[in-house]
């Protein structure tokens, strides 16, 4: 079935007194048994509340943390069945494994509304390696699946991928959105179009590059890997963060966006430290080159200035990616410049990758973006144009 529809087919599925096992991603912050921060389970309620008022049993399962295959008390999700209780106003039932005699026993007891939270299913080694046998035994829990984890979409795992072999599969509105969000804004996007990409390194960024320059119109390139790009320009970096054995491969992506009239913008300018671990020694530079061994940890006014021309005449913005160490409040200023120049833009604004987000969420001005992806390595592999396991199997279905 194609992605991109199926959320009709979801809404017209006649869903009464069936048992639906749902990807969800809970994977969210705790602190003394406590939910720091529900917006991933909130993200979820619409799929969630469509169920339970179709009259569906609904089956949640997630992961939270990296149990790696064992089981961890700090990693048990009861304290995110009691949130989630709370938002939608009805219990939770939150078990204590996610296969077995227990759960079974559990899910025939399930009157249509109800809603039971599986244990997380990262507490068995089958779950990351996708074993068919632990995938078939989740699916024989349910009459359907519906995938509305968007951030592990990229995982090939038993409950992405694995249950959509047993199961007929549906996309989540949560997905489905994700996916028209970020679909729409690389096929048709309105113009111009900027793309803003950070991040600490090119080798774990240059696919998103690439795959870029087929659809923008001007790309801002800042954060630690701006200095790979700034050197294979022949501009001085001091003791800046730098991939030596990418410098080529920043100077053929640059000369690929020349020939397409692709405007990218690098740093005019730096905030730098004699010392990583020192903020007290910030200062800027006056232009481009960096001397000594001064480190380059923030974008400096100069640069503010001109990407705040750019994001101002842009009709459509895609964000991924902080353009200096944002978690040194004192080397912020860059990224929480840009945060208030993309949520006072009019253009329709798209954040992607877990530091953009973050930068967002810490900037106070998330409510104000278009869209803010809830999938960091998910929307990152989808903007390289990586195949996502998760939605090839609903693909399948």
């Amino acid at each position: 079935m194609g992605v991109l529809n199926v959320i009709t087919e979801l809404s017209k599925a006649d869903l009464l007194s069936q048992r639906v096992l749902v990807r969800v991603d809970f994977n969210v912050p705790l602190s003394d048994d406590q939910v720091r921060d529900d917006t991933r389970i909130r993200a979820a309620l619409p799929t969630i509340q469509h169920l339970i008022n179709q009259n569906a049993k609904v089956i949640l399962m997630s992961h939270l943390g990296r149990p790696d295959g064992q089981v961890s008390e700090k990693f048990r999700l009861a304290p995110v069945a009691q949130r989630l209780s709370s938002l939608l106003d009805r219990p939770v039932l939150a078990l204590s494994d996610c296969i077995g005699p227990e759960v079974r026993t559990a899910v025939q007891q399930m009157a249509d509304g109800d809603v039971i939270l599986l244990e997380n299913i990262r507490f068995y080694e089958e779950e990351t390696a996708n074993d068919a046998g632990f995938a078939k035994e989740l699916a024989s829990l349910a009459d359907l699946f519906v995938q509305d984890a968007f951030g592990v979409v990229h995982r090939a795992h038993a409950s992405t991928l694995g249950v959509t072999q047993y199961l007929p599969s549906y996309s989540g509105f949560l997905v489905n959105r994700e996916l028209s969000f970020l679909s729409q804004t690389l096929k048709r996007p309105d113009r111009p179009f900027v793309a803003v990409v950070g991040g600490a390194k090119v080798s774990s960024k240059i696919g998103v590059l690439r795959h870029l320059l087929a659809s923008v119109d001007q790309m801002v390139i800042g954060g630690g890997m701006a200095y790979t790009f700034l050197l294979a320009k022949g501009h001085r970096i001091g003791g800046s963060l730098v991939e030596r054995d990418k410098l080529e491969v920043a100077a053929s992506f640059l000369a690929q966006a020349e020939e397409k009239g692709v405007q990218v913008i690098l740093p005019d300018d730096h905030g730098v430290v004699s010392r990583f671990d020192d903020p007290s020694g910030f200062v800027m530079t006056d232009g481009v080159d960096i001397d000594g061994e001064w480190i380059g940890v923030d974008v400096g006014p100069k640069s503010i200035e001109r990407i705040s021309g750019v994001i101002a005449s842009a009709k459509c913005i895609l964000w991924n990616g902080p353009l200096g160490v944002f978690e040194v409040p004192a080397f912020a200023t860059g990224t929480m410049a840009l945060a208030k120049m993309v949520a006072e833009s009019e253009a329709t604004s798209i954040v992607g990758g877990g530091d953009s987000v973050a930068a967002v969420n810490q900037s106070g001005l998330a409510d104000q973006m278009t869209h803010v992806s809830t999938g960091g390595g998910a929307s990152l592999a989808f903007l390289e144009g990586s195949p996502l396991p998760g939605i090839e199997g609903l693909r399948r279905g």
